[in-house]
């Protein structure tokens, strides 16, 4: 009998809150890893780095969504009114969706398996395809916030 032991590195202190630009609600890496199940492989600086970029691209998508809403007195996403079909606090949550799944998909193209073997290259693709069902969610959080339909089709 053999025991294999995988060192997977645990952090001692709780990574810090990451600042958003006032509007969006701050991101807590820790809720952020316990929501999609991330474990200690990955180390607190690319969490926080996925993260960062993750925020910085679904603002730039944001951004003119934002900007109408803070012309119109809003100034922070609890201060807009959602429509009343959806559940309060839906735009933070459907924003914490976009991120999390931007940044879930952005780890999961760099962390494949490192098997040489024809097994770890087929678990490789499936995290491929899990990466695109990730960014597939990530543009329908967005386009539920802009209240945009979540497919788009033209003719040939």
């Amino acid at each position: 009998m053999s025991l294999i032991a995988y060192n997977v590195p645990t952090s001692e202190t709780p990574a810090e809150s990451i600042e958003n630009n006032g509007f969006w609600p701050s991101l807590d890496p820790q809720d952020y890893r316990s929501a999609e199940r991330v474990d200690g492989s990955i180390t607190d600086a690319r969490v926080a780095m996925a993260l960062r970029v993750a925020m910085a691209d679904i603002n730039r998508q944001l951004a003119d969504w934002q900007q109408d809403r803070q012309a119109s007195g809003s100034s922070t996403i609890t201060d807009v009114e959602a429509p009343g079909w959806m559940p309060p606090d839906s735009y933070a949550l459907l924003y914490r969706r976009a991120i999390y799944a931007t940044a879930t998909a952005s780890l999961m193209e760099r962390y494949r398996d490192h098997s040489a073997t024809g097994e770890g290259d087929e678990r490789g693709e499936a995290k491929d395809l899990a990466a695109d069902d990730y960014r597939r969610d990530a543009r329908w959080a967005v386009s539920e916030i802009l209240g945009k339909a979540h497919t788009t089709v033209e003719l040939i």
